[in-house]
């Protein structure tokens, strides 16, 4: 048997080197009689943060942790400041970008792979570059001051993109935009509802990532009014000032922790390792799973207007009411699944979401068919609610939350250049063959590749440690 110094966990298997809850590094074995008398007496100087539900960090460091009790308010002012700021970031911004193409497509002369671009552009270049070094800040430094950045970031990126005049000018400022997503979107919210809750954190994230759903039903509404009152210009700009006075003030007031240092020096505390989980199979499982998973979502979302207005002829108002609807729908997946994941095995939640999603897609190619369209906004509604929210829930399992920033910010990433790569293919098809069928095709088996990977995943966090 080996165990963990610090959290104490032992292992059966003696060819581990590190702790799956916190990276330290095994003791040397001993003795299977021994484990319940090391178990029944542990270190006095070891104390679990009420709340966390994750390990103590005792490393000998200039910041000692002190455990206080979590109040339920501050759990909802946390809760609160993730709905809206992936209200913001993820349902405003993200979600409303691709309602503009066709005015671009229509008034610039671009083509679809040029509209689609400035997405694949910014999450190839951004995501790379500052996904590991944003989850490396949220680490070491929290989370708020990283939001605060994002969100005034994405905001001016779309102030911007409602002025701009250039092909360039849209390359810059959805770079931005890419750049906000990161400091402020799904990375630094995961870690803080992380950080704050623990038996209920399927619920916190399912409330948080309502936000999206609420957010993106509300973008396409909000931009049917503003486009014909004001021009697609002004309304972007409009959303650009909603993001940033929407999402700033509770960023600006939220606490990074529950826990409470004693030294005023948080720089100086050492993160946790995270090389053992480059070593690990699973790892690999998830980040490929996800980025599948994430590639097909983000190919429908970024065509599904041009499919719609462009090739099935609907008028503004039709296309504004499906999109409408996928986004409703995610909400309730967000709901259902949160619940299931506190209730059944995540890998099991994975695997339904991403069927979901594969079985959505399908749907579009029956899209002429009175009904089907709404049909397929419920399915790939549902599935996009949860998509999103399981993969820092199974993360957090397979892993635990010690490193949660810097894996996150490793996986997002790729899932970013999946979400990057996807649409631009579909676009590219699009283009070449005047037909969605071969990039909807490319979607659906996306999907299911992700669902494979995921099947391979263990079903319990006891066959990860054990």
């Amino acid at each position: 048997m080996k165990q963990c110094p610090q959290c104490h966990r032992t292992y059966s298997d003696p060819s581990l080197a590190f702790c799956f809850e916190d990276g330290a590094v095994l003791s040397a074995p001993f003795a299977t009689a021994n484990v319940e008398d090391r178990h029944a007496n542990p270190p006095a100087t070891l104390a679990m943060p009420v709340g966390t539900g994750t390990a103590p960090d005792h490393r000998g460091t200039a910041s000692e942790e002190t455990t206080v009790p979590v109040s339920r308010f501050s759990q909802f002012q946390v809760a609160a400041t993730s709905f809206f700021a992936l209200f913001a970031i993820v349902g405003l911004a993200l979600y409303g970008l691709p309602y503009y193409y066709d005015y671009m497509v229509k008034d610039f002369g671009w083509t679809r792979t040029q509209v689609t671009s400035g997405n694949a552009l910014s999450k190839l270049i951004v995501g790379p570059l500052f996904g590991f070094f944003a989850g490396w800040i949220v680490d070491r430094f929290g989370p708020r001051r990283l939001m605060l950045a994002g969100i005034v970031m994405a905001g001016v990126a779309l102030i911007g993109l409602g002025n701009m005049t250039a092909l360039w000018m849209f390359y810059f400022f959805y770079l931005l935009n890419a750049l906000g997503y990161v400091c402020a979107g799904p990375l630094p919210n995961q870690v803080l509802l992380t950080r704050w809750f623990d038996k209920s954190r399927g619920k916190a994230m399912g409330f948080a990532y309502l936000g999206i759903g609420i957010g993106g039903f509300l973008v396409f509404q909000i931009s049917k009014l503003l486009v014909p009152a004001v021009g697609w210009r002004s309304a972007l700009s409009i959303l650009g000032v909603l993001i940033i006075v929407i999402a700033l003030p509770l960023a600006f007031f939220v606490k990074e922790s529950p826990n409470k240092t004693k030294s005023s020096i948080k720089s100086a505390t050492p993160t946790a390792p995270i090389a053992w989980v480059f070593k690990s199979p699973l790892f690999y499982l998830l980040a490929i799973g996800s980025m599948c998973s994430i590639g097909a979502v983000g190919g429908a979302n970024q065509h599904l207007k041009l499919f719609m207005t462009l090739d099935l002829h609907f008028t503004d108002g039709q296309a504004a009411n499906v999109a409408s609807l996928v986004l409703i729908s995610s909400l309730a997946g967000r709901l259902l699944m949160g619940w299931l994941a506190d209730h059944i095995p995540k890998k099991y939640v994975m695997l339904i979401i991403y069927l979901l999603v594969a079985g959505g897609i399908s749907l579009l190619f029956f899209a002429t068919i009175p009904g089907v369209i709404y049909l397929f906004a419920i399915i790939f509604g549902i599935g996009l609610g949860g998509d999103y929210m399981i993969i820092p829930l199974m993360a957090a399992e397979l892993f635990g939350v010690k490193i949660m920033g810097r894996m996150m910010g490793i996986v997002l990433t790729a899932d970013g250049v999946a979400e990057a790569v996807a649409p631009l293919l579909v676009a590219r098809l699009r283009d070449q063959t005047a037909s969605y069928a071969i990039g909807f095709t490319v979607l659906v088996a996306l999907a299911i590749i992700g669902s494979v990977a995921v099947g391979l995943l263990p079903r319990k966090p006891s066959e990860v440690h054990n």
